[in-house]
């Protein structure tokens, strides 16, 4: 009898387990996804955590809480943590926020009143903008005051040293100086640093629109949304014609286009050499979110003005630190805006840094024993009946552009999304990896991807029929593939042929 070294996952149980600063959450059967963005039903009596920018982590609600009943904040009043003063500032300017509270806290809070629409637009732009307070900073106030008994023990690199150590392996990845690297509290915060700096320089050269290529991930659309009165969408990125004659009458007029390498889920690359051709025609930056791909499976120095990457996933593979960074290229001449970009950008708490310095020390052979696997993965299911469509870096419809910018053979991007001839249901719930939001972990990670980001798409004919159009199946489940043993990642999918 085979052994099956992968064990079903409880619902609610954080991923990775055991740990309190987890930013996935597992959700092994299909309802639990569906209660779950429903917001009721039996998963929503086991899920306490989740991924931080759209869960309030268990410490937040503690710590909120004890900061109501420290200031004697009247209940009219929802108390609303934030990473920073900073934070608050600008919360305050963008929603004429004027419930001042006077604290002396090393975070910052807003006041916002209860039973207003303005609370859930608060929640989501902080969501979208990433200025969420950190679970360990939260951990470390409520220890010092004696509100939790202990904290999570982990293996942390020094603080004297964390900070260096992070730019310097980032630096090295993207042969980059590290001047010109900065970190954030998360991916998104660095992606709004990003789209900030670009509208404070461009708009003085009369450029004011931003083009988005590719179907990107939802916040990175929303963050366009509340600061460019004006952006385009061209969600194909293999049609660059529509973008070519787009810019034949608009093209002194982009901001910058931003884009996905490759796009999440469906794994699409962009032709880099005729994008770039048409950036330098109209003197265009280019803003990539390398995420997925990561500086070690392909290089990009030849065409990106600035890199945006969440180390929340493949620099970290623990999938328990949210950060992310801006990498400015020294080739571009906006490297020498380094000060207009990283302003707009909270500082990461240092208790994260020190988490994320011990990971990415095993960045580069992570993601090369990840790639094997993939590469490996995708061979077994060309061979397997049930699957209908098979979607990654190197398929037929992507080969020609991913091997113009990929550095070797052992580059494969760690995801592979699949489609089924079979019940999605019951192949979701019958399989027995780790089930949830997030990616690049060095566990496999299963997420049924339209479920849990477009849900809202899902449920109307209007939406399914969006779906449609732009190329996105409902049924399709993205595979983040772990660096375990791959005998054993095959032998569970194999058991779908039983």
């Amino acid at each position: 009898m085979n052994k099956r070294p992968f064990k079903p996952i409880e619902c609610g149980e954080t991923l990775p387990q055991n740990n309190v600063h987890a930013v996935s959450v597992s959700m092994p059967k299909l309802q639990d996804v569906i209660d779950y963005e429903e917001g009721f039903g039996e998963a929503m009596k086991k899920i306490k955590s989740g991924y931080p920018r759209f869960t309030m982590h268990p410490y937040l609600r503690i710590l909120a809480k004890y900061i109501k009943e420290k200031y004697k904040v009247s209940d009219s009043y929802e108390v609303v943590l934030l990473s920073s003063q900073k934070a608050v500032d600008i919360l305050s300017d963008k929603y004429y926020i004027h419930n001042k509270i006077e604290i002396d806290e090393p975070f910052g809070i807003i006041l916002v009143r209860n039973g207003t629409c303005q609370l859930q637009r608060v929640l989501m732009f902080i969501q979208h903008v990433g200025y969420n307070l950190s679970s360990r900073l939260a951990e470390d106030y409520l220890y010092n005051i004696g509100l939790i008994n202990s904290k999570h023990k982990e293996e942390i690199e020094k603080e004297e040293l964390a900070f260096d150590l992070v730019v310097s392996t980032l630096g090295n990845a993207y042969n980059q100086a590290k001047e010109n690297i900065t970190l954030a509290p998360s991916g998104m915060n660095a992606m709004y640093g990003v789209v900030k700096g670009l509208k404070n320089i461009q708009r003085k050269n009369g450029r004011d629109i931003l083009v988005q290529l590719g179907w990107l991930y939802l916040d990175t659309m929303n963050i366009v949304k509340h600061y460019y009165e004006q952006s385009k969408v061209f969600c194909d990125v293999k049609n660059l014609d529509l973008l070519e004659e787009y810019l034949k009458d608009n093209g002194f007029k982009v901001s910058a286009i931003i884009t996905e390498v490759p796009t999440n889920p469906l794994l699409l690359c962009v032709d880099m050499k005729r994008l770039n051709s048409l950036c330098k025609k109209y003197n265009i930056p280019l803003v990539v979110d390398s995420t997925l791909a990561t500086p070690y499976n392909i290089d990009l120095n030849d065409y990106a003005d600035i890199y945006v990457e969440s180390l929340t996933k493949f620099a970290s593979g623990n999938a328990d630190v949210l950060m992310g960074a801006i990498i400015l290229n020294q080739k571009s001449k906006l490297s020498h805006m380094s000060v207009e970009f990283f302003k707009h950008c909270d500082k990461a708490y240092i208790k994260d840094i020190q988490r994320m310095a011990f990971e990415i020390k095993d960045y580069e052979t992570r993601v090369k024993k990840i790639s094997s696997n993939t590469k490996a993965l995708v061979e077994y299911f060309k061979t397997c009946s049930y699957i209908d469509k098979i979607y990654y870096c190197l398929n037929d419809e992507n080969a020609f552009e991913y091997k113009q910018i990929m550095k070797d053979d052992n580059s494969y991007t760690g995801l592979i999304s699949v489609t089924f001839n079979k019940s999605f249901e019951i192949i979701y719930d019958n399989l027995n990896f780790a089930k949830g939001p997030s990616l690049g972990t060095e566990f496999t990670l299963l997420m049924p991807y339209t479920y849990l980001a477009h849900y809202d798409y899902i449920k109307s004919e209007e939406g399914k029929k969006y779906l449609d159009e732009i190329g996105l199946p409902k049924d399709i489940l993205r595979i983040s593939v772990g660096s375990e043993n791959i005998n054993d990642i095959i032998n569970e999918f194999k058991r779908l042929e039983e």
